[in-house]
């Protein structure tokens, strides 16, 4: 049974998080798209822990993480995601400013399936939001199954 993938934003920058849903929308996608101001939000929500929303137990998500974000950054979320049998099938693309060729070997090494660098400029920035509209259009992503 394949499920709607929902696309998970963890972005701190209300600014960028706005334009990665107005341009994954210009690039044809119509998923549920859900945004996460920190990292902590995210765990939660993946981890269901807290008393806001949770996730779904046979949703079928693809995360997009910022790393810079308080309360926990992208590269803890990262790192606990993919520590958990289940969560670890999620597909996680980081989306930063960070160019640092470590920060990108860690993210790989941490188990992150793609890493975009986000252009400072506008145009470059929306250009690279729906390029990956394209590859979210097409990717086939497994459901979570219950704890």
């Amino acid at each position: 049974m394949k499920h709607e993938v929902t696309i998970l934003v963890a972005e701190d920058d209300a600014g960028h998080a706005g334009l990665v849903r107005k341009n994954l929308t210009r690039a044809g996608i119509t998923n549920e798209i859900k945004h996460f101001a920190d990292g902590q939000a995210i765990v939660d929500f993946l981890f269901c822990r807290g008393d806001g929303e949770h996730r779904s137990p046979h949703g079928a998500y693809v995360l997009l993480l910022d790393i810079r974000m308080p309360k926990l950054d992208g590269t803890e979320v990262l790192r606990l995601i993919k520590a958990d049998p289940e969560l670890r099938k999620i597909p996680v693309v980081m989306i930063t400013t960070t160019d640092d060729p470590r920060e990108v070997e860690r993210c790989h090494q941490l188990g992150c399936s793609s890493y975009i660098t986000k252009p400072v400029e506008y145009e470059g920035f929306v250009n690279a939001i729906r390029q990956l509209g394209l590859y979210l259009a097409v990717v086939q992503i497994p459901s979570l199954t219950v704890d």
